[in-house]
């Protein structure tokens, strides 16, 4: 995330725009993210962005390095914390939820990343990623694109995560996707339970800290 964050301050306002223009894809996402997220109660978003998807789940306080990007979920009323997802500056077992999303293909580090979000989280808590497969139709695009934000993007497929995961003392694995080949922003697509390994454009993977 450090190598990326001055890349979000220069498109901060354009990236939060898009949201504007694309309400019901954000809202398919959101759909699929609640079902992850219930029932725990008191959770943290790492690289929270301008903070739509922490507004939109309730979630209060975020992790942000991008200053730009920090100034407008500030403004929506989270919490944000300059910091980064390999050093996290709070207390073991703080949360009952971590929540990575669109997050995971900017990381340094990983692994670090989810050693980090195991330890704050609490006894039986949840690390939560909502990711674009690298198998989908949809990260092909992003890789044909000439987006600065996509020059350095690492992304993964759910077997890859699912294995860093199990390597960082996750377990007891759940499978959501939504937005499939299809897709329009017209549109609400109704969240699937499944495997969802790279069938659909959004994913994601609920883990268990052991």
């Amino acid at each position: 995330m450090k190598d990326n964050s001055k890349i979000f301050d220069t498109v901060a306002t354009d990236y939060d725009n898009w949201f504007d223009r694309n309400e019901n894809i954000f809202r398919s996402e959101v759909s699929a993210l609640k079902i992850a997220i219930s029932p725990h109660k008191n959770g943290i978003e790492i690289g929270t962005g301008t903070g739509r998807f922490a507004k939109a789940l309730k979630i209060t306080i975020g992790i942000e390095p991008s200053e730009n990007m920090a100034k407008l979920a500030q403004n929506r009323g989270i919490n944000v914390v300059k910091a980064y997802a390999e050093n996290l500056p709070f207390h073991n077992s703080s949360f009952d939820f971590v929540l990575f999303v669109t997050t995971v293909c900017f990381l340094n580090n990983i692994e670090k990343s989810f050693s980090e979000a195991k330890r704050i989280l609490k006894p039986n808590g949840a690390i939560i990623i909502g990711f674009i497969d690298k198998n989908s139709s949809l990260c092909k695009e992003y890789k044909k694109s000439k987006s600065k934000i996509f020059e350095k993007a690492k992304f993964y497929s759910a077997e890859e995560l699912t294995q860093l995961l199990i390597k960082s003392g996750f377990s007891d694995f759940t499978y959501l996707n939504t937005l499939n080949d299809t897709y329009k922003n017209e549109e609400i697509r109704e969240p699937k339970v499944g495997k969802g390994l790279g069938k659909r454009n959004f994913i994601i993977i609920k883990a268990i800290k052991n």
